[in-house]
Formats: structure tokens, C-alpha cells, sequence
């Protein structure tokens, strides 16, 4: 785990972009890059790419802002928020989440998510890992970070969000990560803040 406060880890000049890193492999040169789509909340296009082989072939790429999920846990309990998502037309019992803001850390993203969604301000933030998501598709990073030493403070949901907190014995915390309808972002949280031996 790596406490990125101190700026031990980026901070993100613009939460909502997430550029490809580094440059391209010098075997597969980017012949063009071109966005067919773009709103505040996603981008989308391609990049026409030769492979080792001498051929050519358009890669598609969405492009989603930078995220964290918060795995918070005071006492014997792991906290959650329900939530219907209309894009799956589905209510989910989730890990609280959201978009890393410009400027800010991993941690300082969790800090802030964590208080707007469930109304606790962690004492103590670790970064357990960040990851790219769906690299096949898609150009997201996220960050799983660990929070701990909670105080109630109140919830602050943004004007979009109708989402309930929920506490979750520790010891129940993996079969409700499973159970269906779940997604990605909960199930990888919850096994990983297990593997690391902190449920």
C-alpha cells in the first residue's frame, strides 16, 4: 500500500483524460490518431496502427475519466452505497467510486467521494493499487484505496447522485461484492482489499 498524499503518487492535470502513456511500441507505429466522438464525459476514436507484420488496422478507443473506488472500513464493517444504475437499468450494491478531479491524488479523490457518498471522513488513506481498465477497449485508469479511522460527518451528494449508504459486516463483505446484479470496479475492490488481509 503507498499513501499518496505526500505526492508519492500523480495527481491527475485533468481528471476527466486519461492519455495513453508513453509512447507508442517502435513495432507498432501510430500511423493516425483520430477522435470520431467527444463529450465532457467520454472520448472515442482510433488509431490506425501497423503491426509487425507490415499490416494496417484501426484500433478503437474509448476514453474515460480517471477513477477511484473507496474501500472503507470502520470497525467490523466495510461500507457501501445502493444505487440504480439506468444505464443497466438495475439497482447495485456498490463500493463508493468516482471521477479523480483535476489536480487531485488517488487519495485525495477517495477523501472527498467517500464523504459525499457516505458521510465518513477517513483518518488514515492508502492506495492499494491503480489499474487500467479493459485494455482492449478502453483507456480508463482506476485506483483502489483503503480508508480507515472513520468520523461521521454527513453525507454531501451531488446533484446526480441518489445513492444510499450501506454497512457491511466484514466477514459478509466478499458474498455481497458477488452477489449478482455486481460489476468490475466492486468485485476486483473487495478481493483485493481481502488478498491484501484487510477484511
Amino acid at each position: 500500500m503507498t499513501d499518496d498524499t505526500d505526492g508519492t503518487q500523480p495527481t491527475f492535470d485533468d481528471g476527466r483524460r486519461h492519455d495513453p502513456r508513453g509512447e507508442p511500441h517502435p513495432d507498432w507505429p501510430v500511423i493516425e490518431s483520430t477522435t470520431e466522438y467527444e463529450t465532457g464525459w467520454v472520448q472515442a476514436g482510433y488509431d490506425l496502427v501497423e503491426q509487425p507484420d507490415g499490416t494496417q488496422k484501426r484500433y478503437y478507443w474509448a476514453e474515460l475519466a480517471t477513477a477511484v473506488v473507496v474501500l472503507a472500513r470502520t470497525d467490523d464493517q466495510l461500507l457501501f452505497v445502493e444505487q440504480y444504475r439506468p444505464t443497466i437499468r438495475s439497482t447495485q450494491t456498490e463500493l463508493p467510486a468516482g471521477i479523480v478531479e483535476s489536480g487531485e491524488s488517488f487519495t485525495a479523490a477517495a477523501k472527498r467521494e467517500l464523504r459525499e457518498e457516505t458521510g465518513f471522513d477517513p483518518g488514515s488513506l492508502s492506495l492499494l493499487q491503480a489499474v487500467d481498465c479493459t485494455t482492449g477497449l478502453l483507456r480508463h485508469r482506476r485506483g483502489f484505496v483503503f480508508a480507515e479511522d472513520l468520523t461521521p460527518v454527513g453525507q454531501d451528494l451531488d446533484d446526480n447522485e441518489f445513492l444510499t449508504p450501506r454497512s457491511v459486516p466484514v466477514d459478509e463483505a466478499v458474498a455481497v461484492a458477488r452477489e449478482q446484479p455486481t460489476n468490475d470496479a466492486t468485485v476486483e475492490g473487495v478481493l483485493l482489499a481481502d488478498a491484501e488481509g484487510l477484511l
